[in-house]
């Protein structure tokens, strides 16, 4: 849909589709393109720059292949990529559709009205929620030695806050840098998850929101850093960091747990699931008056995919998986408990390489009010023989 100007005008954008999906593989150093010592970002995958996949409604589809193929490591399996692709193509033309559908039933005037609305709605009900808040300040140290810092400072007459993360450790050499995309998603979830009432997620809810990231911190980094840590381990950290300058929640697991394993033919990503902290509850002028047990063996905050079903996984995949029970205990103690973490035992019956991308195998998550901090988790690789290896919070090793 466009809007129409005046002769010779050339028509512009009044509403954009989008989809966002994980592909199982798009090339870099390990299967599954999530490797755990990356420090480049091309070790990450096939870099892709503002390339039109579809032009006058052709698929571009050889020149997208010959990209997925490029680079110092493409991708192993380019035409499910193409697959993949050719679904997010159909859902974003679908919602061209329902936007079409909308327009034509309620009138381009009411759709942009309400728009603006949801919008508007999202910016109150944030500036509601910040006049019971206070100042806060946290930091949150990661197992390889980083820490992320965020001050929150509360400006109750205007109903808007400061959310500044000076102070939080420079760009690093390792992949857990995260694009400032990726912080500014944590903060508007965080703080959307404040609101009470039912809205939808929308940038509203940043508009009373001031946020300040350094540039060339770990959470703003300059090219060509590595980032695959970013968007999974580093933005659980910093959802964990704002809730505890907030004072409102316990940490729940400061990982995704991105496990990954292939070879020439199969690839796999998975995030393993975890305990969710304990919180609060508080009255409208912001005294405490409960709170809550965190959720056993859950996926939290920043991650939201599900585990593939295990008859699904083991028919796919030359894999079979052992176990997935509770580990029980260990969630924090306190009046209020936090969620137990998981454990999952996954047998391989072909040569592969595993990988995991993980935090909180040093620093575990942390209580809130005198509540305790959870255990730790593990990584370890049981080998046919009965030995074991510990693997630590980052780590790879052949499967055999």
């Amino acid at each position: 849909l466009g809007e129409g100007g005046g002769g010779g005008a050339r028509e512009r954008p009044m509403f954009y589709v989008g989809s966002r999906g994980h592909h199982a593989d798009i090339g870099g150093t390990t299967p599954g393109s999530m490797p755990p010592f990356s420090t480049l970002i091309e070790e990450e995958g096939v870099q892709i720059d503002n390339f039109k996949l579809v032009d006058r409604g052709v698929l571009r589809e050889q020149e997208m292949l010959a990209l997925l193929r490029s680079g110092r490591y493409p991708s192993r399996n380019p035409e499910q990529n193409m697959g993949d692709l050719k679904a997010q193509i159909a859902a974003n033309e679908k919602g061209v559709q329902e936007l079409r559908r909308m327009v034509d039933q309620f009138g381009l005037d009411v759709v942009q009205a309400y728009m603006r609305h949801v919008q508007d709605n999202a910016e109150e009900s944030v500036r509601r929620v910040i006049t019971r808040l206070k100042d806060g300040v946290f930091t949150l140290p990661l197992d390889n030695g980083a820490q992320i810092h965020v001050a929150i400072r509360v400006d109750a007459a205007n109903r808007s806050a400061e959310i500044d993360f000076t102070g939080t450790s420079p760009q690093q050499e390792n992949n857990f840098n995260a694009p400032k995309a990726v912080c500014m998603a944590a903060v508007l979830y965080v703080f959307r998850t404040l609101v009470s009432d039912e809205i939808p997620l929308n940038a509203g809810c940043l508009k009373p929101l001031k946020v300040i990231v350094p540039e060339g911190c770990m959470l703003n980094p300059n090219p060509p850093a590595s980032v695959v840590a970013g968007n999974v381990e580093t933005s659980t950290c910093i959802t964990n960091t704002l809730y505890g300058a907030l004072g409102v929640m316990a940490a729940g697991q400061c990982t995704m747990n991105n496990f990954t394993f292939g070879n020439a033919k199969y690839q796999y990503y998975e995030t393993i699931s975890g305990g969710s902290g304990a919180g609060g509850l508080y009255d409208e002028a912001g005294r405490l008056c409960g709170g809550f047990d965190g959720t056993s063996v859950v996926q939290t905050h920043m991650t939201n995919s599900r585990l593939t079903d295990p008859e699904v996984l083991e028919f796919r995949f030359p894999v079979r998986l052992e176990s997935y029970e509770i580990r029980a205990g260990s969630g924090g103690a306190g009046k209020w408990k936090g969620g137990n973490g998981g454990v999952r035992r996954v047998r391989f019956l072909e040569d592969m390489t595993a990988s995991i991308l993980s935090n909180g195998r040093k620093v575990p998550s942390f209580g809130m009010a005198g509540g305790q901090p959870g255990q730790v988790g593990v990584n370890r690789v049981v080998r046919s023989d009965g030995r074991v290896e510990e693997l630590g919070h980052i780590g790879s090793a052949e499967m055999k």
